[in-house]
């Protein structure tokens, strides 16, 4: 998900740092020749939306009567209003006939004038607002989705000095549904991706004529209540999912997890004795200006690399600042409240959905990541998530009996998995459309929900100030000069953050989870450093901006599951042990939910086409899938949160997948798209793209 609302005007000022183009047509690849068969869609694939130029298309949902809505995120503020501003809307008039078939609306055309782009067009139905990121609610007290401090400041730049994740209430993404009348009224949900993180609830109805309504004096941002403060807020709320016990649930895309910079492991660092060229920014979590640590790093090595999540450093110091810390100034560190890292990067169920306020319960125990979209299974058990960036990857947790039945979601307990794809040999240089990846689940570990919050717990009292005082020779209340904070990144840089799990914690706790049998202390390690755990025992821990993740509401053994990976390159195409032939426009594969809701083998069902493809192939193309959402019917709302490539227009578009056991009428029967764009081999490819970075 791209959190920025300047995301795209941002591209230009990050390509020097990264020496390669973020927007995926930059200098030519010589391993992104054209791929076979990229574009492809197994069944169809259906325009059914563009939104307003400058936007993503985020936080989709249907209806029980088959009615659209999705968020406004970030549109370009030259837009005509109401498309100007952030926002949650819905498409008033149409609705889903719910029969499993594209036939119900004819596919919208591509939006080629400064009118259609300016605006959010669909195939049906008009997009109506419920309303705007920063309109007044919670009589007259709050702005939606702008989270505030404990006296009630609202956290904005105007209000603060320092950086900013995101622009206040530009970002709404994930939206749920929770009914408290049947399914004419109830509560929306909606995630800000921002620092401090937030999520509104709003109450809206259905009155007789069929049309939705907000009350936006009742609307709350739950980031103000005190249970939220109680967990120490959230980070980047992104997408999420409704659970079978009918509360949403969202996740924290906490990008700045990562504590190794693209395929390095945290062994190569403490092999090489130093952390030059391989370490991530979390190690800089507590420096005084993380954020400035890429910039930084330029400034103190020739041979400076790229610091992966660097960017999502920003917005720390404002998330200190809704803890309740004094503002400082650039030069004085924060010495009093300060976020503790473990608490950020996990999925947040809401508890008592209709209380006031609901009940927030982090799940520490499903792993830290920069998780984009969770799926929780009708057993109860088992939940799949996407931890989006470059080398991430995609993980499974699975619970030893149903969630609900715990009395204290505190006590949930179970065991976190990392998959490790077995058949990269024969998957090796091929194209995407040829090759369905088999899985094994590799135990990471196992722990209960309370367990890892005592854990997370030892690290809530770290400052700014530790991080002076333990890597260089400093005392609180000393100046904080150049040459200090020099000295302690380079003191970081080589051996590691010592504030925080160490660099020798991790790799003892892989050797102890080779020989089968790891320390009381070293338990911690997966759950608060999954990535870089998972990395270090061999797991596939290099899918390319894993993005989405779902199941229909329903889903049982023998239904699908859908993983979207919005661009296959990366670890996935040139770095890893995975190695596919490189597609910009990325893949969304299918699993089969098995007998223990397990899923074991990927079926690509969707490849975008390449960077080179030309408009007449990209127009019609799936680019950089986002959020997918799976309608009760089986088809597949696909987001789009893409750089364009070679198309003719800049919009963002949704489409409708139909996969191809209900394609029986369509085309030549035999499950494939007969569009003649797809499988054009005409074109070189083009352009390397950093995808831990803002588009």
């Amino acid at each position: 998900m791209v959190e920025f609302t300047r995301r795209r005007l941002m591209a230009t000022s990050v390509a020097a740092a990264l020496g390669a183009s973020v927007s995926g047509v930059g200098a030519a690849a010589s391993d992104d020749a054209n791929t076979p068969r990229a574009p492809f869609v197994r069944g169809e694939l259906k325009r059914f939306s563009s939104t307003a130029l400058g936007a993503e298309v985020t936080g989709p949902f249907v209806f029980e009567d088959g009615t659209p809505l999705y968020s406004l995120q970030h549109p370009s503020e030259d837009n005509p209003e109401p498309y100007n501003k952030s926002g949650i809307g819905y498409f008033n008039g149409f609705q889903f006939s719910m029969e499993g078939h594209n036939d119900d609306f004819t596919e919208l055309s591509t939006p080629q004038t400064s009118e259609e782009q300016g605006a959010i067009r669909s195939a049906g139905g008009e997009y109506e607002f419920f309303a705007h990121g920063g309109d007044v609610i919670n009589g007259d007290t709050q702005r939606l989705g702008v989270a505030q401090t404990p006296d009630g400041t609202d956290i904005t730049l105007e209000q603060f000095a320092g950086t900013m994740y995101g622009d206040p209430a530009s970002n709404p993404d994930c939206n749920q549904f929770v009914p408290t009348n049947g399914n004419n009224a109830g509560y929306l949900f909606t995630n800000w991706e921002n620092s401090p993180g937030n999520i509104s609830r709003i109450p809206i109805s259905r009155d007789e004529n069929g049309e939705w309504n907000a009350d936006l004096d009742g609307a709350i941002n739950l980031a103000n209540t005190e249970p939220f403060r109680d967990i120490g807020g959230t980070r980047i709320n992104c997408y999420g999912d409704l659970t079978p016990w009918d509360t949403m649930i969202s996740a924290e895309e906490n990008y700045s997890h990562t504590r190794v910079s693209g395929m390095a492991t945290v062994g190569n660092i403490v092999e090489h004795g130093t952390g030059k060229g391989r370490i991530g920014a979390c190690q800089f979590w507590n420096r005084p200006n993380p954020s400035e640590i890429q910039s930084a790093v330029e400034e103190y090595y020739d041979d400076a690399w790229t610091v992966q999540g660097w960017w999502a450093m920003s917005g720390i110091e404002f998330l200190a600042y809704y803890l309740g810390a004094d503002p400082t100034d650039s030069t004085t560190p924060i010495g009093d409240t300060y976020p503790n890292p473990y608490r950020y990067g996990y999925f947040v169920d809401i508890r008592n959905p209709t209380a006031d306020p609901p009940q927030p319960v982090k799940y520490y125990v499903m792993g830290r990541a920069a998780w984009e979209a969770p799926d929780i299974q009708n057993d109860l058990r088992t939940a799949y998530g996407c931890s989006d960036g470059a080398s991430k990857g995609i993980y499974k947790f699975v619970a030893d009996r149903p969630i609900p039945s715990y009395r204290d979601p505190m006590d949930v307990s179970g065991t976190l998995y990392a998959p490790n794809v077995t058949n990269e040999a024969a998957a090796k240089h091929e194209p995407p459309a040829d090759v369905s990846l088999e899985l094994e689940w590799l135990e990471l570990g196992h722990a209960t929900n309370r367990e890892v919050e005592s854990w997370i717990a030892e690290y809530d009292h770290v400052t700014q100030a530790d991080y002076l005082a333990t890597h260089a020779e400093w005392t609180e209340g000393d100046p904080v000069t150049d040459a200090v904070l020099e000295a302690a990144d380079r003191e970081v840089v080589e051996n590691g953050n010592q504030n925080y799990i160490t660099n020798e914690e991790i790799v003892e706790w892989a050797e102890q989870y080779e020989e089968g049998e790891v320390d009381e202390d070293l338990r911690r390690v997966p759950f608060l450093e999954a990535r870089a755990a998972a990395k270090e025992i061999g797991a596939t821990i290099e899918f390319n901006k894993a993005e989405g993740v779902d199941s229909h509401d329903r889903a049982t053994p023998g239904d699908p599951v859908y993983f979207a990976i919005s661009a296959l390159s990366d670890g996935m195409s040139d770095a890893g042990d995975l190695q596919i032939e490189r597609v910009d426009g990325g893949v969304v594969y299918r699993g089969t939910l098995e007998h223990d809701y397990n899923v074991s083998t990927l079926e690509p069902v969707i490849v975008g086409p390449d960077a080179s493809d030309p408009a007449d192939v990209a127009d019609n193309a799936l680019i950089n899938v986002d959020n997918v959402y799976v309608m009760d019917d089986e088809r597949v709302l696909c987001c789009e949160d893409a750089d364009q490539l070679g198309r003719s227009y800049s919009n963002d578009c949704l489409y409708v997948y139909q996969p191809e056991e209900t394609d029986c009428s369509h085309g030549n029967n035999d499950g494939w798209d007969d569009n003649p764009g797809n499988g054009n081999d005409d074109y070189p490819g083009k352009g390397p793209r950093d995808d831990d970075q803002p588009r």
